[in-house]
């Protein structure tokens, strides 16, 4: 070789968000302020009595310990982005992270269930002017977080290819954030509702039957995140529109793809890894060639074969 450098043939191995370092900043000032409300809800809901409240404040724990983890995470990944022991870098670190506090999270809605189901056969006392206005309260806060994690600029980011959307490039562990923070204000509206019917109508049993609507949503947040984070880490193609794309430039002048692996690298990070099969067998680089303009490719392997019978 004419030099001892191979630095222009190697990958970065840098696979974070576009904007890791401000996801971070934002998830730790949202985890300050919940935990504030959070705390006030639950001693405040048991307090006056209110299972809807302090199903909402537990809940509100739940997204604080959530979004704490993904702070962590963001800090973690970061910090060892150039880390030679990651294989292929620190992007999944946030999948990892949510799919943890998934699991944490579905924990606590069986004991808020648990809890509610209780309060039917044993109802309290309820001071419902009280626990409304904590559950209004939480609900401003929780509107207050969503609308700080709200991304804007890829609120309408779609990736194209022939007029196609083909892979997402926003940030998953970010954006499952900001539907939970969602998912926690719903559960404030419920609250609110129970407190108000049984301030009018006396429907003391509105309490827990809200909390136990709560839970049900909390579930199907968490189940909804396990999936998509789970199939972030067992490296599941992450978009079938994506892999024919990919299929369909290498495959040109008779030109055959053997094996193609599709995975998700990181937010906005995809990695392929084909083999192709030609009668004229060209360089690995012009097959890569054939894939410039493809968004999200940031790791790409190509072997090539000749064809056996030629």
């Amino acid at each position: 070789m004419h030099t001892d450098s191979v630095e222009p043939w190697q990958h970065s191995h840098l696979y974070l968000g576009a904007k890791h370092k401000r996801h971070e900043q934002q998830l730790l000032f949202v985890v300050a302020l919940t935990t504030v409300m959070m705390v006030a809800e639950i001693v405040g809901g048991t307090m006056f009595g209110s299972m809807a409240v302090v199903a909402d404040g537990w809940h509100m724990s739940t997204h604080a310990g959530a979004l704490l983890i993904a702070g962590y995470a963001y800090r973690f990944a970061r910090r060892h982005a150039g880390d030679a022991r990651f294989t292929f870098g620190t992007g999944k670190v946030g999948e990892l992270a949510a799919f943890a506090s998934a699991m944490i999270l579905a924990l606590i809605a069986g004991l808020i269930a648990y809890e509610a189901v209780r309060r039917f056969y044993a109802p309290v006392a309820i001071d419902f002017t009280e626990a409304t206005w904590l559950a209004v309260a939480g609900l401003a806060v929780n509107l207050s977080s969503a609308w700080l994690l709200f991304d804007r600029e890829h609120a309408h980011d779609h990736d194209h290819e022939h007029g196609h959307r083909h892979h997402r490039t926003h940030d998953s562990s970010f954006r499952a954030a900001y539907v939970h923070v969602l998912a926690d204000a719903l559960t404030s509206v419920l609250a609110i509702v129970a407190m108000l019917t049984g301030h009018f109508f006396g429907w003391v049993w509105m309490d827990p039957l809200m909390a136990l609507f709560g839970v049900g949503v909390i579930l199907s947040w968490s189940f909804g995140l396990l999936r998509s984070s789970g199939a972030t880490l067992l490296d599941m193609v992450p978009d079938r529109r994506l892999a024919l794309v990919i299929r369909k430039r290498l495959e040109m002048d008779g030109d055959r793809v053997s094996d193609l692996h599709l995975w998700r690298l990181g937010p906005g990070h995809v990695g392929v890894i084909a083999a192709v099969v030609a009668d004229r067998p060209q360089t690995p680089t012009a097959y890569k060639r054939r894939l410039a303009g493809v968004a999200g490719l940031s790791h790409v392997t190509v072997e090539v074969h000749a064809c056996a019978d030629r």
